[in-house]
Formats: structure tokens, C-alpha cells, sequence
């Protein structure tokens, strides 16, 4: 392995709470920081975050609402909108309301917006984002095309931020997960996570297809 790869574990973080945050804990980190570094902050509006159960989503949720932020969780299942709102959500809205088709401009909702799915839900977070806001992509859980039009960049003032997770700088690796150390409430995260064993990926893997999984799942390598 590459030397430049590794990142140290910063302080206060443990090994198995690392493995918790994983990439999608990471790559979390790395849309609010691009959110922070567009200039965006808790007082210019709400947030929203789609994908909202999942591992990105869900840190994302933690880490937003722990930093002041009106958080509006957007998910397909009804039935985790506590789960969400123990994260720090405020908002809970049903990702039909933006898995559609829908119109070049819409509503200015939000200011701010972290984007796990793609398609048809990047494209109608863009129209309703408010003027001079940004959402960031960091997934395509609905597809990777973009059926979008130019109007919220060009009539609002809209940036989209492209997260990549792999190919990040060191010292911007380095910063998330320092922010990470620092900013994710333990618990939260303990909340998030559940522990199976490795015989038992296979079918935990059908799962997540299937939508059945929420947060983050470590896997026990040996438990001797």
C-alpha cells in the first residue's frame, strides 16, 4: 500500500469507531466541509439531506445538526423518521417529494443540500435550493445521470460540489478526519452502528439492496 494513502488515527478516536465512521462517515465530513468552505452557515438556512438512513446520510444528519444546522431529512422510509430525528433532523420529507421528474426551477427551500441519490432528486434539490446556495453530490443511489437544466446555476446562483472520497488530497483527508475526531457525537454514532459477523455479509448485503439496512454496520472479522 501506498504510504500517502494512510491516514493517522487521530486522537481521541478508536480503531472500531473509525471503522464505524468508515467511508461514508468520511465522505460526510468532506460535504460539510465543502459546504463550509462555500461560505454557507447555519444562519442562512435550512440543509437538506437525501438518502437520509443510510451511512452518509446519517452522519451527515449527526454532524449538521450538532453544528447548528435545520436539518430536512429526505427518505423513503417513513418508518425511520424518529431514527432521524434522534440524529439531529428536524424536518422529515418523503423522497417522492424529489424522486420525480420535476421543473427547472422550484421552490427555494433550502440554502444548502448534501446529495446521496443523484438523477431525478439531485436535479430537483438544485431547483429548490435558494439563491447563492450549493449542494453537494457524493453518491447515486438513484442513478448517475443528471436530468437537470442550467436555470438554478445560472438564475440563482446555485453551486453543485462534487465530493470524491478516493482521490482526495492528503491534507484534506487528514482535516476530515480530524473533524470527524472532533465534531461526531459518540453516541450518536454508537447509535448508528451495528456489529455482525463475517459469515453474516453475505446476507447483509442483500439488505442494503433491499433498503432493509439504516447507519452503519461493522464487520467482526474475529471474535477470539
Amino acid at each position: 500500500m501506498k504510504g500517502n494513502w494512510l491516514v493517522p488515527l487521530p486522537d481521541g478516536l478508536t480503531p472500531a469507531e473509525a471503522m464505524a465512521i468508515g467511508t461514508a462517515g468520511y465522505t460526510a465530513m468532506l460535504s460539510v466541509l465543502a459546504l463550509e468552505k462555500h461560505g454557507l452557515k447555519p444562519t442562512d438556512g435550512p440543509v437538506v439531506v437525501t438518502g437520509a438512513a443510510g451511512g452518509v446520510g446519517s452522519v451527515a444528519i449527526a454532524l449538521l445538526a450538532k453544528a447548528g444546522w435545520h436539518v430536512i431529512a429526505s427518505t423513503g422510509r417513513a418508518k425511520e423518521a424518529d431514527y432521524l430525528k434522534s440524529l439531529g433532523a428536524t424536518e422529515i420529507i418523503d423522497r417522492n417529494e424529489l424522486s420525480g421528474a420535476g421543473r427547472p426551477l422550484g421552490k427555494e427551500r433550502w440554502i444548502a443540500g448534501v446529495d446521496c441519490v443523484g438523477s431525478h432528486t439531485l436535479a430537483n434539490v438544485l431547483s429548490m435550493t435558494r439563491y447563492g446556495g450549493a449542494v453537494t453530490a457524493c453518491g447515486l443511489a438513484q442513478g448517475m445521470d443528471l436530468p437537470a437544466s442550467v436555470a438554478p446555476f445560472i438564475l440563482r446562483g446555485v453551486s453543485l460540489l462534487g465530493i470524491d472520497s478516493v482521490m482526495c488530497p492528503k491534507p484534506r483527508r487528514v482535516e476530515a478526519w480530524a473533524r470527524l475526531a472532533t465534531d461526531l457525537d459518540r453516541g450518536k454514532l454508537a447509535g448508528i452502528t451495528s456489529t455482525i459477523r463475517l459469515e453474516d455479509t453475505i446476507a447483509a448485503g442483500a439488505d442494503i439492496l433491499a433498503g432493509k439496512v439504516r447507519g452503519r454496520l461493522v464487520v467482526e472479522i474475529d471474535r477470539n
